[in-house]
Order: C-alpha cells, then sequence, then structure tokens
C-alpha cells in the first residue's frame, strides 16, 4: 500500500489538474513543488512564471522565495514583477495557485486581516502580495489549503482576491474579466468546484478515506455536494518518488 501524508496528496491531486503546455503563476511552497510536479510528470511544456520576473524556468531545486536566483534558471527571460503582472492583465495566463487565511462559499480570500475593524484588526496578515491581481486576471485560480473550519467561513472579514463575490454574475457585473475565476479547490480532505449558476462552493471528489460528513464538519457554511461523487485516486509511487526526491528532497514542503 502506498504512504502518503496530506501534504503529498494535496500537491500530486493538484498537479493532476495542470494542463501540457499551459502557463501559471506559482508562488514559493505548495504552489512552485505542484509547478514543478507537474513539469516533471504530465505536463512538461508547462511555463511556470514567478512574481519577481522568473519566466519559464527549469528549476533546479525548490527555490526559497520568488526573488530567489533559482527563478530565472535556464528561463526564457528574466523580467520584473511588472512584466509579470502584465502578462496576467494581457489574459496570458492560464492558472494561479492561491491560499489565504479564510475563504467563503464564492471563493473570495482574506489574506489581510482577521477582524471587523481594518484600522485595529485582531490580526494583522501579510495582504496581498499579487494575489488580487492574479484572482483578477487569471483564467484558472486554484487554491490549495487546508481544510479547517475557521479558513471555510461564511463571510470573509476582508476580501483581498476576488472570487464569484456573491455569487450569479456578481464577479462579471463589478468589471472583472469574464471567464476568470476559482477554478477548484484542493484540501487535504476533497476536491471542490464552483456550481455554474450560483457560483457556490461544491464537494466533486472525496479524498480515500474521508466522508461527506467530515468534510461538512470541517466547514462554516453549507456545502454544495455534486451528486455523483468520486474518490480521489491516491499519489501513484512515481510520482511520490519524483516528488521527495527531486522536487522536495530537504522537505520543506512535504515534511510539514
Amino acid at each position: 500500500m502506498v504512504q502518503y501524508n496530506s501534504m503529498e496528496l494535496m500537491i500530486c491531486t493538484a498537479a493532476r489538474e495542470i494542463e501540457d503546455g499551459s502557463s501559471a503563476v506559482v508562488g514559493t511552497g505548495a504552489p512552485c513543488a505542484v509547478g514543478m510536479l507537474a513539469q516533471k510528470t504530465i505536463a512538461p511544456k508547462m511555463l511556470m512564471l514567478f512574481e519577481a520576473g522568473g519566466i519559464a524556468p527549469l528549476l533546479p531545486v525548490m527555490p526559497v522565495s520568488v526573488g530567489d536566483s533559482r527563478t530565472f534558471y535556464k528561463g526564457i527571460e528574466a523580467s520584473s514583477m511588472t512584466e509579470t503582472m502584465s502578462l496576467t492583465a494581457r489574459g496570458m495566463v492560464d492558472y494561479a495557485f492561491l491560499g489565504g487565511a479564510q475563504i467563503d462559499m464564492y471563493g473570495n480570500l482574506n489574506s489581510s486581516m482577521i477582524g471587523t475593524d481594518y484600522r485595529k484588526p485582531k490580526v494583522r496578515l501579510p495582504g496581498s502580495g499579487g494575489a488580487a491581481d492574479l484572482a483578477t486576471n487569471c483564467w484558472k485560480v486554484m487554491i490549495v489549503t487546508p481544510h479547517e473550519k475557521r479558513r471555510f467561513v461564511p463571510k470573509v472579514d476582508f476580501i483581498t482576491s476576488p472570487g464569484y463575490l456573491t455569487g450569479g454574475n456578481s464577479r462579471y457585473e463589478a468589471g472583472l474579466p469574464e471567464r476568470t475565476g476559482p477554478f477548484k479547490i484542493i484540501t487535504d480532505l476533497a476536491i471542490m468546484d464552483f456550481e455554474e449558476k450560483t457560483k457556490r462552493m461544491r464537494v466533486i471528489s472525496l479524498h480515500p478515506g474521508v466522508t461527506v460528513e467530515k468534510v461538512k464538519e470541517n466547514t462554516g457554511f453549507e456545502l454544495l455536494v455534486k451528486e455523483d461523487l468520486v474518490t480521489t485516486p491516491e499519489p501513484p509511487e512515481d510520482w511520490l518518488k519524483i516528488l521527495r526526491e527531486e522536487v522536495d528532497p530537504h522537505k520543506y514542503i512535504i515534511g510539514r
């Protein structure tokens, strides 16, 4: 039987969603591991971009930041944050990987503050760091996050990165590009997407050994559940070998 931890499962599951020949803005940590694993398995022609300006590098090892010199290694361009963000604004980036302290049923993300008073929050968080631009302009936003009730809340305290706002067509009525928005949410319990008309979060796949009840218990709002639920495939052994030996041999991410 294949042995793996929850982080390895999330990374492998997210990597499986990437199409060969696509482009993605990735950050450090789990998003970078997803991109590297996808390149080394099912999407060798996937193009990665980093916020600090690395365009299409062939990463030798896991970088420690988006400005790490390794994010430029064998890349087609060493540019700037302005160039990376301009590519997203011009509709040239397929995927963005995001996370946050809070997410609501419409995929709105909060990475700015916890509390009701912006000037005097209970907790001040790092902020957007470019995430709002990516959530606005990239065609498919993939959210990779632990599944906890404190994260999955009825209403985020602050919208840092826009999802489907209040549902329906509200995102596009607000002036954001059509056909953009949250695509999939990968957690340590399940895979979720967004129902086409209401844009509400919907469970579409349960990870091995996980029940719908457990997912609901760890969610602070009512989830939609797809009728034909499936079970998420386990990570293949060869993928785990690549992840552990080539992508993250020092266990910066998968050792958490």
